[in-house]
């Protein structure tokens, strides 16, 4: 009975590695701009790196969602939005 959970388990995981890793590139990359900036205001204001990287993974997460649901393009000026808005999340439903 224990095989779905780790299966779940580890999509999950899989999930948010990816993710984080798409937020470290973005950081890195410098793009979008808001990424880096974002960054750097959390961590002025004492985020700890991990925190923020789950924080910016999460925005990254719902407008991928909302990207499937509507089945459109990647909204690039919601998602600098929402990154600037951090610590606030986003809803995850408008």
């Amino acid at each position: 009975m224990s095989e779905p959970t780790d299966i779940d388990n580890d999509e999950e995981e899989f999930t948010e590695s990816t993710l984080t890793q798409a937020i470290e590139n973005q950081i890195e990359s410098d793009n979008p701009p808001a990424a880096k900036a974002t960054f750097n205001k959390l961590t002025l204001v004492g985020y700890e790196r991990e925190d923020i990287l789950n924080l910016m993974a999460h925005v990254l997460a719902v407008e991928i969602d909302k990207m499937l649901e509507e089945d459109r393009a990647f909204d690039t000026q919601w998602y600098e939005t929402a990154l600037r808005a951090l610590p606030e999340l986003p809803p995850e439903n408008d």
